[in-house]
C-alpha cells in the first residue's frame, strides 16, 4: 500500500474510535439519566472509552509510522 492510502485508513480508524467514545457516552447518558441504572451507565462508558481509545492509538500509531504527522 502507499502512503496515502495508509494514511487514510490511520485517519478512518482515529475516526471510528471517536465515533465509538461518543455512542458509549450517549448510551451511558441514557442509562444514567433515563433508566436511572448508574452502574449499567458506567459500565458501558468505560467500554466505549476503552474500546474507542484503543481504535484512536492504533490509527495514531499507523499515521505516526507512516511518518505523516
Amino acid at each position: 500500500m502507499n502512503k496515502r492510502a495508509i494514511w487514510y485508513v490511520a485517519k478512518g480508524l482515529e475516526f471510528i474510535g471517536m465515533i465509538v467514545v461518543l455512542v458509549g457516552v450517549l448510551i451511558s447518558m441514557n442509562e444514567g439519566l433515563v433508566q436511572k441504572d448508574s452502574l449499567a451507565s458506567m459500565r458501558y462508558e468505560f467500554i466505549g472509552l476503552g474500546a474507542g481509545g484503543l481504535l484512536f492509538v492504533v490509527g495514531w500509531w499507523i499515521e505516526r509510522s507512516v511518518g505523516a504527522r
